[in-house]
């Protein structure tokens, strides 16, 4: 396995934890609680990938990939709802971006191409 699908998988998979974590986090608006709630079920289906691909199934990236996109998309909302604090911001930011960093190394680590350089 190498480096950068390992690290990938640790920043997906943190991510996966946040996400499993967050009813408990929310205070019913930010986010609502049926986000948090969906967040919740897209960490847990990410972490069966995370394991999954953790032990060596190349299977698993890509519904770890969609899943955690589909995670960050849900979260974009936030920036066009007027009371929305500025930390929230803040962290939906750095969420995505650790997203997509993320979903970069996982998908960046598959075998080399087929067509010789």
């Amino acid at each position: 396995m190498s480096l950068s699908l390992r690290a990938g998988l640790v920043l997906l998979g943190l991510l996966s934890v946040a996400d499993v974590v967050g009813p408990l986090t929310t205070d019913g608006d930010h986010p609502p609680m049926w986000v948090a709630l969906v967040g919740a079920a897209l960490g847990l289906a990410s972490l069966v990938c995370v394991v999954a691909a953790w032990r060596g199934s190349r299977r698993a990236v890509l519904p770890l990939v969609v899943l955690r996109l589909a995670s960050a998309l849900s979260a974009v909302p936030a920036f066009f709802v007027d009371d929305v604090p500025s930390g929230i911001l803040a962290l939906v930011v750095v969420f995505i971006a650790a997203t997509l960093a993320g979903a970069a190394l996982v998908s960046g680590s598959g075998s080399r191409s087929a067509v010789p350089a």
